[in-house]
């Protein structure tokens, strides 16, 4: 990478500049990767500089190719800022990227296009540091034994394609008794799991227990309410990563909800005892049965504390919501990523062979799932933000099935 690098921002000095460049960069970004890995702690990402030096190193290519392309350095400044912010994701910083772009692009307007490039990215991430102090990510272990993070579902998909046939594949690979759309069946087998001093399950509304404990029994119809900022980042998200994964493909309007969905919940269960051990409650579109949601539903205690963990599996990883519960005066449940070191969101690496886990911890993404009932009905409003900025709202009106039917 320092090479490619190195060439790339030398290349207008002809073909020896280039290779001069090419020796230089290898020697400089290995110098960098070498003194960072040194200062490194365990269960710690690299420094900070050593990354943005990294990221200016792939930016310079990228320019070489734009600028043969044909771009202008104030086309490619402005570009590169604009990526850089956008893989940000906080909103402050997708908007900030192509400011910073902007003004490199102008200010080094008669330079190479590969070297305003590196310059864009390298300017973005150091202003974006020294503005938002907080990480948004931590490395919470670096190798580490399923055990040792409870509030991780360590279950990965070993495709490339999540689906509705993943709890299928899983029960295939690990030898379990696989059944499909269990009947009457929960999410979790009872609410008493998670008892604790923010939560009695006794005080909850039979309704909402008994969709808990007994999911199977009820049909949901879902309205999403998408905040307009984020509509075209979701659309490519949507279009590049969920359809492909097969995994996390939210609708995006309400006539795409209006095709209904289809919930059920797929089990496996120990050989020897019958006892379930795993639940993946799978949403799909009823018109065309394309995945919704594969999740994987788990409870845990920790410190005389329940919790709920919802893994969703990812190629040779898993995305993990872990969530507490808390009282709601009406009788419902909310279930929170916000709370203590527990709660929170976890996207982990699984190794095949070992089965241990690299695991970071993703900050400024929370949600909250309240389960409630109204005027005699269920109701239930999951709400997402970002960095504290509402992004979605998912409604849901929950519906008793026929007997016939559950």
């Amino acid at each position: 990478m320092g090479a490619a690098a190195g060439a790339a921002l030398t290349a207008h000095r002809g073909p020896r500049g280039a290779v001069r460049g090419a020796l230089l960069g290898a020697a400089a970004l290995a110098a960098v990767d070498t003194v960072a890995r040194a200062r490194q702690r365990p269960d710690e990402i690299p420094a900070v500089w050593s990354r943005i030096a990294a990221s200016g190193a792939i930016a310079a290519p990228a320019g070489w190719v734009a600028g043969k392309a044909g771009a202008s350095p104030l086309a490619v400044g402005v570009a590169g800022g604009a990526i850089a912010g956008a893989m940000g994701i906080r909103p402050e910083k997708v908007a900030l990227g192509p400011v910073v772009g902007l003004a490199v692009g102008a200010a080094l307007r008669g330079r190479p296009p590969a070297q305003v490039a590196a310059a864009s990215v390298v300017a973005f991430r150091t202003l974006s540091q020294l503005l938002f102090r907080e990480p948004q990510v931590t490395l919470v272990a670096g190798k580490a034994p399923a055990g040792r993070l409870p509030f991780v579902v360590p279950l990965e998909a070993r495709t490339r394609y999540v689906g509705t046939g993943y709890v299928r594949a899983l029960a295939e690979a690990t030898g379990g008794v696989y059944r499909e759309a269990a009947p009457d069946v929960g999410i979790v087998a009872s609410l008493d799991a998670l008892h604790g001093p923010d939560f009695d399950p006794a005080a909850v509304d039979p309704l909402v227990r008994e969709f808990y404990e007994h999911t199977t029994r009820f049909t949901l119809d879902i309205v999403p309410r998408w905040r307009p900022w984020v509509r075209p980042g979701y659309l490519l998200y949507r279009t590049l990563v969920a359809r492909p994964l097969g995994q996390a493909n939210v609708p995006m309007n309400l006539r795409e909800a209006q095709q209904g969905v289809h919930s059920r919940i797929d089990t496996i269960s120990d050989p020897d005892t019958a006892v379930v051990s795993t639940r993946g409650w799978i949403r799909s579109y009823a018109t065309t049965g394309e995945p919704i949601y594969v999740g994987v539903y788990t409870t845990y205690r920790h410190d005389d504390r329940g919790y709920v963990s919802v893994g969703f599996p990812l190629p040779q990883a898993n995305f993990t919501a872990t969530l507490a519960p808390r009282q709601r005066p009406d009788g419902g449940l909310r279930l929170t990523s916000r709370g203590d070191g527990q709660t929170g969101h976890y996207l982990s690496y699984i190794d095949p062979t070992s089965r241990d886990l690299s695991t970071l911890a993703v900050h400024g993404f929370t949600e909250s799932l309240d389960v409630y009932v109204t005027a005699g009905e269920l109701r239930a409003d999951h709400a997402f933000t970002l960095f504290g900025l509402p992004f979605l709202t998912l409604e849901y009106r929950i519906t008793r099935k026929p007997a016939a039917d559950r």
